[in-house]
């Protein structure tokens, strides 16, 4: 029973991951480029079975005007971990409240954004 737990999971991580995929690869080849800037910052940090913090995980919000005039307020594609022995992944790096960032967006899907 356990062994069909664990397959049920991986089977819907690497289908999660292959929705994201592609739907990076759309908006990265069909996505309309524009400025945003990053409205906040939420953080989740993650610990070890010990209490001790094993991580930490920044999730970014951006606000941007579509082309048909709408404020839309999303959240970037994927935060990167925080290992906080190693420092913050190179694409996030810049990323604080107030801060402008280039992205794209599909005009049908326009609160999944990624940055370019």
């Amino acid at each position: 029973m356990l062994y069909i737990g664990i397959a049920v999971i991986v089977v819907v991580m690497v289908v999660g991951m292959l929705i994201t995929k592609k739907r990076n690869s759309e908006i990265k080849m069909n996505g309309i480029e524009t400025d945003a800037v990053v409205t906040r910052v939420e953080e989740n940090v993650s610990t070890d079975a010990d209490g001790s913090i094993s991580g930490i995980n920044h999730t970014y919000f951006v606000t941007y005007r579509a082309l048909n005039g709408e404020t839309v307020e999303a959240e970037l594609a994927s935060g990167k971990s925080l290992d906080i022995h190693i420092g913050k992944a190179d694409w996030d790096r810049d990323l604080h409240e107030g801060s402008s960032v280039r992205i794209k967006y599909l005009p049908e899907r326009p609160h999944y954004v990624i940055r370019i």
